[in-house]
């Protein structure tokens, strides 16, 4: 399992600030996200899904962000291209690019008309993460986003 004081000093919180999208509501967010998604430990859906990296975004996903959302906003555009290395693909970096999944998963968010919970509000940042994240169809529930963010992040 990845050490989640390291993932927040050395990934998250400068990819955020690279994005100018950093908040504490955000960081404690995506960290809740890549616990509650990944364990911190598959890089992989189970079963050999579609799902990769820590946060287990779908290639499908990835591309549907690039095509609409950040089409329509080049500078940010931009900064997450300044993340991506030449190879692999863009889909396989989303399990051997920290950086760049961090930034897509944020992008996922960021997407959503709704405002971000409270930092503090871990039931709330549970609902965020089930209604716009996992899906209705997600196998994922909020009380275990609670608790693994409990367990794991608080």
């Amino acid at each position: 399992m990845l050490n989640v004081g390291q993932l927040r000093r050395l990934v998250v919180r400068p990819v955020l600030t690279h994005l100018a999208l950093w908040s504490t509501g955000a960081e404690n967010l995506l960290l809740g996200t890549a616990i509650q998604e990944s364990g911190l430990r598959l890089l992989r859906q189970r079963n050999d899904g579609p799902a990769r990296g820590i946060y287990q975004i779908d290639p499908a996903t990835d591309d549907d962000l690039h095509a609409g959302f950040l089409a329509e906003r080049p500078a940010l555009a931009a900064k997450v291209a300044a993340l991506l290395a030449p190879l692999p693909s863009r889909a396989e970096q989303l399990a051997t690019n920290l950086a760049y999944a961090t930034a897509m998963a944020r992008i996922i968010y960021l997407r959503c008309p709704e405002p971000l919970p409270m930092a503090d509000d871990i039931a709330g940042m549970g609902r965020y993460w089930k209604r716009h994240f996992n899906g209705g169809r997600g196998a994922g529930s909020v009380p275990a986003f609670v608790l693994n963010y409990s367990e794991f992040v608080a």
